[in-house]
């Protein structure tokens, strides 16, 4: 019954899988002791007909009191067992959940987050992990438990009367038939539910990224009424999904509910034929009242419980992708980059195509090229950050395919042209460069990358919270940031894609100065697209169409005739007014 195909259906961890078995135990026990509080109404009320007819001496009353009072007892006793199986211990899943969820997603390659959208992937491990919790903690446990108390019960009512428990229980099955059957309706429903729900998520999330490119190109009225409309989308789904799964619950419901009637018509017959009596019926009528309180709450979450095995499906999506795996050692004979014949593809669409290129140690390494051209791919790649699935990258001679990506990393420093800051202070951003680096060696890092000029101006100085991702300041402030966690860091691998894009003349002008002395004797791959950020590297390696169509040093590529790097940096200098020499 809980065996692996289970624990996949619904998302549970082995541990999850004991809990529900434990829920499910205590939920029997429940039962059969709430039925036995029936039973012992049974024994009191035929004693009763006994004295009636037979004139028979009543227990004694501290005898009752002793049953009932034992009831009691034991019902409260079972109870908050139970409680605790299905509430208590779901809860621990619940944080297992999470902290599964994201140490996968820790280990997956980039290349997964650029295929799932952010509000999908928040979804998933908020909405679906509480509609899982709901599930574990309500429904499992109390569905499997009902099934098998009430399987124990009709055992013991066939010992009275065949005939009676048929007609007692017969709309359990027959309800349970007509609500599985609608399963694959409920699912196609909650598919498009989910979907729309999402896309509610990703226009608000897209509306409030992009406020003020929407407020500068005066398209509120158009953003504001196309999120309307995916609202209302959602509104409808859900309640189109609400009332096929009310009309399914209800009508097995109804129709569970019928076996009262049977019952009342059947017992009515047969004591008439005096096959039965009264004391029987009596009994079957008590058991009525309660047997079928244990599907009440399940009749209303089945259907959930279908729906949540679409959650439960995104869930293990993520736990079946692959991880970036690899040694726990990184021990390179140097820090050379190589690109052996690679070549990449994000989907279908080809990017590299056979990239050969070497980055030494002590050298900085410009990749220039037109937009498109794969400069950022190289660099992304050069970390590991996607897999390859043609050719070899090598550092030290070390292929990072079999390197694990968070041991690699400890040797790149990275700085992209897309800066992520933390809604914390300047000091702990920068920090993050380097777990456990003191004040001294932050601030050091801060000034080596020009950020003390503003950040002396910063109310609270490095203890000034930035925003979420530094919305406080400005563009070239938040690059300069990114770069001191680079400079802090003091890897012996550094990536810098448009790092000083943002920064006006004097600014790069110092930042560059800091770069040079502090990444001196480091492999350094550079992406840019101004002239005066490459025209001091050691070497540049041009891409064109995902290929390598030049490579050398800056002064080897300035002269050949019809390079593409002597165009492009003519094209840079007749904007810029100075010229090349021939």
């Amino acid at each position: 019954m809980f065996g692996k195909e289970f624990q996949r259906k619904y998302a549970l961890s082995d541990q999850g899988i004991k809990n529900v078995k434990t829920a499910t135990c205590w939920t029997v026990v429940v039962n059969l002791i709430v039925m036995g509080g029936m039973g012992i109404l049974y024994l009191i009320m035929s004693q009763y007909m006994d004295t009636l007819v037979d004139g028979k001496p009543l227990p004694a009353s501290w005898m009752i009191l002793l049953m009932v009072l034992g009831f009691f007892i034991l019902s409260i006793i079972t109870h908050m067992q139970q409680y605790n199986a299905t509430y208590g211990l779901v809860y621990g899943e619940v944080k297992t959940a999470r902290i599964s969820l994201a140490e996968r997603m820790r280990k997956l390659p980039l290349g997964y987050f650029g295929k799932r959208d952010l509000a999908d992937l928040t979804e998933t491990i908020m909405g679906d992990v509480n509609r899982l919790e709901h599930v574990w903690s309500h429904c499992l446990g109390y569905l499997y438990g009902a099934f098998i108390s009430t399987a124990i019960i009709a055992v013991m009512m066939i010992t009275f009367d065949w005939r009676l428990t048929i007609a007692c229980l017969w709309g359990v099955p027959v309800a349970f038939i007509l609500l599985f059957g609608s399963r694959k309706l409920n699912e196609r429903q909650s598919k498009i539910t989910k979907a729309a729900g999402i896309a509610v998520a990703d226009g608000i999330q897209e509306t409030l990224e992009n406020i003020r490119e929407i407020r500068a190109t005066n398209q509120e009225e158009r953003f504001l009424r196309e999120l309307d409309e995916k609202i209302d989308y959602h509104e409808k789904t859900m309640l189109s999904g609400e009332l096929s799964c009310g009309i399914f619950v209800n009508a097995a419901s109804v129709i569970m509910r019928l076996g009262v009637a049977t019952t009342v018509l059947t017992g009515t017959s047969l004591i008439l034929a005096g096959k039965v009596e009264f004391m029987v019926l009596f009994m079957f009528l008590l058991v009525i009242t309660r047997v079928y309180a244990p599907f009440d709450q399940s009749l209303a979450l089945i259907a959930e419980m279908f729906v949540s095995q679409i959650s439960a499906s995104r869930l293990m999506e993520i736990h079946d992708t692959k991880e970036a795996e690899g040694a726990n050692r990184f021990r390179p004979q140097g820090h050379d980059i190589v690109f052996d014949n690679v070549g990449f593809a994000y989907d279908d669409e080809q990017v590299l195509k056979g990239v050969s290129f070497t980055a030494k140690e002590g050298e900085v390494t410009a990749l220039v090229g037109p937009s498109g051209s794969g400069k950022s791919t190289c660099a992304r790649l050069a970390a590991r950050l996607w897999d390859i699935p043609e050719g070899s990258i090598r550092v030290g001679g070390v292929d990072i395919g079999t390197v694990d990506p968070e041991v690699l990393l400890g040797d790149y420093s990275m700085v992209f042209q897309d800066v992520v800051l933390f809604d914390d202070t300047v000091m702990e951003n920068i920090r993050l460069g380097k777990h456990g680096a003191t004040d001294a060696e932050v601030i050091a890092a801060a000034k080596a990358a020009n950020c003390e000029e503003f950040i002396s101006k910063l109310p609270q100085g490095y203890e000034t919270p930035i925003g979420e991702n530094g919305a406080k300041l400005s563009g070239g402030e938040r690059q300069r940031i990114s770069i001191a966690r680079a400079l802090l860091k003091n890897a012996p691998i550094v990536l810098l894609d448009e790092a000083t894009a943002s920064l006006d003349v004097e600014n790069e002008t110092k930042v560059q100065g800091a770069l040079s002395r502090l990444l001196q004797g480091k492999t350094v791959l550079v992406i840019a697209h101004r002239m005066r950020t490459v025209e001091a590297a050691d070497k540049i390696v041009v891409l064109a169409d995902g290929k390598v169509a030049e490579e050398g040093a800056p002064s080897e590529l300035l002269q050949k005739e019809d390079g593409i790097f002597r165009h492009m940096a003519k094209l840079q200098s007749e904007s810029a007014g100075w010229s090349i020499a021939s």
